[in-house]
């Protein structure tokens, strides 16, 4: 990858999650906005909602990565405490975000915008707002540390509102080839050789497993086309020399 490009990391924050109970939606989405925008994910982490590990995760990442992106913790209820997380790792006062509250108590009937609601206008003093068209209570931003909602459809409108005011570097493009009744073990020298030709490039190796058969799909992952498409043209080689048949791209789900 371009050493111009802007790094990020994602916490995903929720006993929900580490229990089981509730399966992760947003990493996926996130990875692919963030290669399209020319900002590679380098790091995901699950915590729970225990702000000892929340406020010293966040203080690790954000000086480790250029942006640090979370999700999950920001409702209403007791067990929502990423925002005043967030403004402990920054030391600044968790206190009503003046344009969040006013956005907020317009969106509900007089005497509905009670305590708990609250909670979703208040955030760390200096925090720009993160729009949210879905349900009106907004993420925000402080520092390099994007702080969106869990609830993947919530998150996913954050993330339209958030992603032009990014900047990031050269788009992160991949190429693939997959082929039947090959495996890793019969290709994995081969597959060293063609990676050390391409150092820029991330070149992994994926087994999967169908009714019709087994095999493998090798992805190359980098912001040079031309030497992703080159490098996959190397591994269609290899594999004919195995006797199989590879096909361009990545095999249907």
């Amino acid at each position: 990858m371009s050493d111009a490009n802007p790094t990020a990391c994602l916490l995903v924050i929720g006993n929900e999650v580490l229990s089981g109970r509730t399966q992760d939606a947003n990493i996926r989405f996130l990875a692919q906005g963030l290669g399209e925008i020319g900002m590679p994910l380098r790091e995901v982490r699950v915590i729970p909602d225990v702000p000892e590990t929340i406020i010293a995760t966040v203080n690790e990442v954000r000086a480790k990565f250029d942006h640090v992106f979370t999700t999950g913790g920001i409702g209403p209820t007791h067990d929502d405490i990423t925002s005043e997380c967030i403004a402990a790792a920054f030391g600044v006062p968790w206190e009503a975000h003046p344009e969040a509250w006013a956005r907020m108590e317009a969106s509900y009937k007089p005497g509905e915008f009670n305590a708990a609601r609250q909670r979703m206008a208040t955030m760390p003093r200096g925090a720009t707002l993160i729009n949210n068209a879905i349900s009106v209570a907004p993420g925000f931003t402080i520092g390099n540390v994007h702080v969106m909602a869990g609830v993947p459809r919530i998150m996913q409108a954050m993330w339209v509102e958030l992603a032009p005011t990014l900047k990031g570097g050269q788009p992160i493009i991949s190429r693939a080839v997959h082929a039947l009744r090959v495996s890793e073990g019969l290709i994995a020298d081969g597959l060293s050789a063609i990676q050390a030709r391409y150092p820029a490039l991330d070149l992994g190796s994926y087994p999967y497993y169908r009714p019709t058969g087994n095999g493998v799909s090798i992805v190359a992952k980098g912001t040079d086309a031309t030497s992703a498409e080159a490098a996959i043209a190397e591994v269609t080689d290899l594999m004919l020399t195995l006797g199989v048949d590879p096909v361009q791209g990545e095999p249907a789900a």
